[in-house]
């Protein structure tokens, strides 16, 4: 809930966006978003950090179920969360037309799943896809307070030590 309230200013009940990341940051898997975790994991949303980690990122965001792979209906999941913590109300049509628009340009295997590769390549031509994951007051608060960047210990989202 305090999650919710600090990043989306909004405590309004469950929300499937907000609980993954929730999810995605809490590295250690244990109910609590420890400091080092929080600016470990918002560090992704720095204006100048690498493309390739938002897009790994957002690929884990999309992947509901950890799987290694963005499922058409795990897509359909997130795309309606995004749009209720919007306020965006658009209907079941609309909604399946922008799921299948998606897969059309990103599954190019036809499999009905989207690789890492493939949202990679989705990405490269979709740059507006990661436009989310940029918060440019990031880029004011560690200008303005360089002493905010923090090298710590805690295990990133891949499960690799830093």
């Amino acid at each position: 809930e305090e999650f919710r309230l600090a990043l989306f200013r909004t405590s309004k009940g469950a929300n499937l966006f907000a609980d993954r990341v929730f999810d995605l940051f809490d590295l250690k898997r244990n109910g609590v978003i420890e400091f080092g975790e929080f600016v470990r994991s918002l560090s992704i949303f720095h204006p100048k950090a690498p493309e390739s980690e938002k897009t790994a990122f957002a690929f884990k965001l999309y992947d509901l179920r950890g799987t290694g792979y963005i499922e058409k209906e795990e897509l359909r999941e997130m795309v309606v969360a995004l749009l209720d913590e919007s306020d965006l109300c658009l209907s079941d049509s609309a909604v399946e037309e922008i799921v299948d628009n998606t897969f059309s340009q990103a599954d190019s295997d036809g499999d009905g799943r989207i690789d890492p590769k493939e949202w990679q390549e989705f990405v490269k031509k979709n740059p507006a896809s990661l436009r989310n994951m940029s918060l440019p007051y990031l880029q004011d608060i560690t200008t303005t307070f360089p002493s905010f960047v923090m090298h710590s210990e805690v295990e990133d989202y891949t499960g690799v030590s830093k």
